[in-house]
Order: C-alpha cells, then structure tokens, then sequence
C-alpha cells in the first residue's frame, strides 16, 4: 500500500492508474479476509468463538482500510453492514457444511426436556435407534419448535466435534450465499470508495473528522 503513488496537493494530482490498482487490492483484501476466516471456522470447529474473534478483527481492518482509500468516514461505516453477512456465512458455514458431509442422520424421538424452570434455553433429550443419545438438541429461546414426544430427523457428528443440530436448520448452501452476499456487498462499496476517494484526493479534501483533529 506504501508503494501507491498518490501525491495530494491543494493543486490536486493522484496518479489514476496507481489508485485503480490500490482500489483493487482492498477488494481482494476483503475477499481474502471472507475465505480465511472461513479456513479458521473449519480448523476451530469446537471452538467457534475464535472464528468469531478473527471474523470481527477482519471486518474493521477491512472498514479502517476502506476508509483509507475512500478519504472519508461514512462508506467505511457502511460497509460494517455487509461485514456482518461476512461474518455469519463464514463462521457459520464451515460447521453445517461438516455436518452435512460427514454426519449422520437419524430419525429421534424427544423424550424430556432439560431446561431449567425460569429460563428460555432448552436442552431436549433424544432416543434413537440404539437408545438414549449422549447429545441433546439444543434451542436458545422460549418459543422451540419441538416439544417432548415429537419426532425430529436429526445430524450427529461421528468424531463428535461439531453439536447435533436438527437436520432443517443445516443449511451450508444458505450460509455460502449469505458469505457471497457479505463479499458482494464489500465488494461494491468498495468500487464505490475507490471512484469517490479518487475524486476527493485530486479535489485536495480530507474527512471532516481529520480537520477536527489536526486544529
């Protein structure tokens, strides 16, 4: 990003095709950003609050740069809306797309209810084929679609790293379009950056909040 060649005077000259080039390198950034978060997912399957972590350090890296190339605040603001369908689809699709590539179906029957009187989780206790499951089906609300004595189609992870989940809610295919739509997004905002940061750069103007800073 150094090596970018772009000279701001009140006189105003930027070299277009350096800054052509410095605004192509932020929209890679993003889309490196997206896929490796989405590798850490996949090495941390257990430990989803690590991709969490990465994924949320990623995001403002990327709107800090964003607001680098744009000279202004307000699109790199803007660009934490996408960043949150980054972050979901990459977190989110590593774990459903093992489950559905290496999990195990199974018809259960619920058959009781862990939850603790008073609060919303609930902790459903399953009986399978061979008997009662080691896992529960996990719900974090008070309005669940089961209810004990249903029955439910339900993917269990053979090694045991990812959590059962009813086989409805795993959806990789849904989670890769919300991670695209993520990337689309930043992608767009940040064509946009580059054209309006080009402008300002040439215009001599800096962001307001700058100004403020520097008096």
């Amino acid at each position: 990003m150094a090596a970018v060649n772009m000279k701001k005077s009140q006189g105003g000259t930027v070299d277009k095709g350096a800054y052509l080039l410095f605004t192509f390198v932020v929209v890679g950034l993003g889309w490196v950003i997206a896929a490796v978060n989405t590798g850490i997912s996949y090495l941390v399957l257990d430990m989803d609050w690590i991709a969490i972590s990465t994924g949320v350090l990623g995001c403002f890296v990327f709107a800090i740069v964003l607001r680098f190339l744009h000279c202004a605040w307000w699109l790199a603001a803007l660009s934490l809306v996408p960043a949150v369908f980054v972050l979901v689809g990459s977190v989110q699709y590593a774990p459903e797309d093992t489950l559905n590539s290496r999990g195990i179906r199974e018809s259960v029957l619920i058959t009781g209810d862990k939850a603790i009187e008073g609060q919303e989780n609930h902790r459903f206790i399953l009986s399978g084929r061979s008997g009662k499951l080691k896992e529960t089906l996990d719900y974090d609300g008070d309005s669940p679609q089961w209810k004990s004595g249903d029955r439910v189609e339900v993917i269990h992870d053979p090694k045991g790293v990812v959590p059962l989940a009813a086989a409805s809610d795993v959806d990789p295919d849904a989670e890769l379009g919300v991670l695209a739509m993520g990337v689309t997004g930043w992608t767009g905002i940040t064509l946009l950056a580059g054209r309006r940061g080009f402008v300002r750069r040439s215009a001599g103007r800096r962001p307001a909040f700058d100004d403020v800073v520097a008096a």
